[in-house]
């Protein structure tokens, strides 16, 4: 085994390790903050830089806290209990300016104050990892090792998951470790409505009729939706019950006005509620939709933002790749008496300047792509009449490459921009801004 190194942690990398450097080389250590004093163990060597982990603490940083998770540091699905919630956001807001700066070569006018909200039991979408381990005698269900993601973490609950999950991780494995399928069932999906969370069980082989009735027994006892999913996404339907029903709601102005959004068990939804709630009102204060204003809404998935938004403008067109996203958001719109929001499937990732929708000179546009980014539609979009620009982004890199367009390209200035907490205790950086002419 390598001997022990004492070293001072001067930096943080952008997913919260601790950086020092030995003999000239930097070294990423997990679970070291910013000024702390440690004994470090290399656990991998590469090329240009080391990996290593804690062996240690001689100085703490006063931002250290005690983690709330008994599985912290072996569990991958978060690496930042460590660190203080106000310290972590503040690491994000840095990220994101880093990146703006670095990468868009373009500064906000104003930063707008975190959004955060609820940092325990959030988690509504996900997917647990099963393995069985004979070694252990038991099948393990969780996210995958820290240090080794091949592994399946051998965790009894989570902390992050919405708590009627999180607090039967251990009764989910037992179930697994009791069916005939115990080899045979490798992830489980979950989604979370507002009255509703969804189990997604994928399966390599026909189940026996004694483990499809195990999973209704766990359903009924817990209050679970019971989904089998024996091939690609198209096969996934219900065991128990027969007809259930995923739908959270969303606030558009109060009363009546409020929008509820069925789903189902796979689709892209937001992962954090609370946030998602905070994240569209202020996308709607940025926006500041009028009752004339016809908006288009790229990446629109559901209509997380384009329904809600429908109740104050004249006109919302949103535009989304999946078919089966489409077709849901169309439903959502007939289903609260919306007329005035219009869908279209499109692969935005490839030219589609000769969409009709593409082609329509909208006042105000609301983009929310994935990690990729939005640099493509760039090419095309906005109009010269488009005054207002809302960004939600998942990822500072391609946020500030983008910026970086729509200022020096289109002529529109980055009026704000700040970070949204979607994510707690990870270093998943989420943000948004607004462009102006």
């Amino acid at each position: 085994m390598p001997a022990a190194i004492e070293a001072t942690i001067t930096d943080l990398t952008h997913d919260g390790k601790g950086v020092t450097r030995i003999d000239g080389k930097a070294v990423f250590v997990s679970g070291a903050l910013l000024d702390e004093r440690v004994l470090l163990r290399i656990s991998k060597r590469h090329r240009h830089y080391d990996e290593a982990e804690v062996v240690e603490l001689l100085q703490r940083s006063p931002h250290r806290v005690e983690p709330k998770c008994p599985h912290f540091g072996l569990c991958g699905g978060c690496t930042l209990q460590h660190l203080d919630a106000e310290v972590q956001i503040g690491m994000k807001q840095r990220v994101l300016a880093d990146n703006f700066t670095r990468i868009g070569k373009v500064t906000p006018a104003s930063w707008l104050p975190p959004l955060t909200d609820e940092p325990w039991g959030y988690r509504r979408k996900g997917r647990l990892s099963v393995r069985a381990v004979p070694k252990k005698g038991r099948v393990l269900v969780g996210f995958r090792e820290e240090a080794n993601p091949r592994l399946v973490a051998d965790i009894r609950r989570c902390e992050v998951v919405h708590p009627v999950l999180g607090e039967r991780i251990a009764l989910l494995a037992e179930l697994i470790d009791g069916m005939d399928a115990v080899a045979d069932i490798p992830q489980i999906e979950f989604a979370a409505g507002d009255d509703t969370i969804a189990l997604v069980f994928r399966h390599m082989n026909p189940l026996s009729e004694r483990d499809q009735a195990a999973l209704v027994a766990f359903g009924r006892q817990h209050g679970f939706a019971i989904y089998l999913q024996p091939g690609g996404h198209s096969s996934v339907h219900p065991l128990w019950p027969e007809h259930p029903r995923l739908a959270f709601t969303l606030p558009a102005g109060g009363g009546a006005d409020d929008v509820e959004l069925e789903f189902q068990p796979l689709d892209f939804v937001q992962v954090n509620a609370g946030m998602n709630r905070r994240m569209l009102a202020r996308a709607m204060d940025l926006l500041d939709p009028q009752p004339s204003d016809r908006v288009l809404d790229l990446f629109c998935g559901l209509g997380n933002f384009t329904l809600p938004m429908a109740r104050r403008v004249a006109e919302v067109a949103g535009v989304e790749g999946e078919h089966g996203l489409v077709e849901r958001a169309t439903e959502n719109a007939r289903r609260n008496g919306i007329a005035n929001a219009h869908f279209h499937v499109a692969n935005l990732f490839e030219d589609q300047r000769g969409a009709e929708w593409a082609r329509q000179p909208w006042d105000k546009l609301l983009l929310d792509p994935p990690r990729a980014g939005a640099d493509k539609l760039l090419d095309y979009l906005p109009h010269k009449a488009t005054k207002r620009i809302v960004y939600v982004s998942c990822h500072p890199a391609s946020l500030a490459r983008d910026a970086g367009i729509l200022v020096q390209r289109h002529g529109f200035r980055l009026t704000s921009a700040g970070v949204m907490d979607m994510f707690p205790h990870t270093a998943h950086v989420e943000s948004i801004a607004l462009f102006e002419r």
